[in-house]
């Protein structure tokens, strides 16, 4: 595993509690280290949450490039 995708990992689990407190949860899909963008599942709760764009945007994409030098942006597929 990249180190990378470890720190995509621990970024992902550190937001993990509070969209589990919504009914939710995030899977990691891919990122591609040539571009930067790592490509996200949103699950439960967040699949037909009217807010979970601006969660992805404002939230994890946000904590993401703040924390993961690599990432430029996160996507939910």
């Amino acid at each position: 595993m990249s180190t990378f995708r470890t720190e995509i990992d621990a970024v992902l689990e550190s937001i993990r509690p509070a969209i589990h407190a919504d009914g939710g949860d995030v899977e990691f899909v891919s990122f591609d280290e040539g571009n930067g963008l790592v490509k996200l599942r949103l699950l439960g709760a967040c699949e037909s949450c009217p807010i979970s764009m601006r969660t992805l945007k404002e939230g994890i994409e946000k904590r993401m490039i703040e924390q993961v030098a690599a990432v430029t942006e996160v996507q939910a597929v």
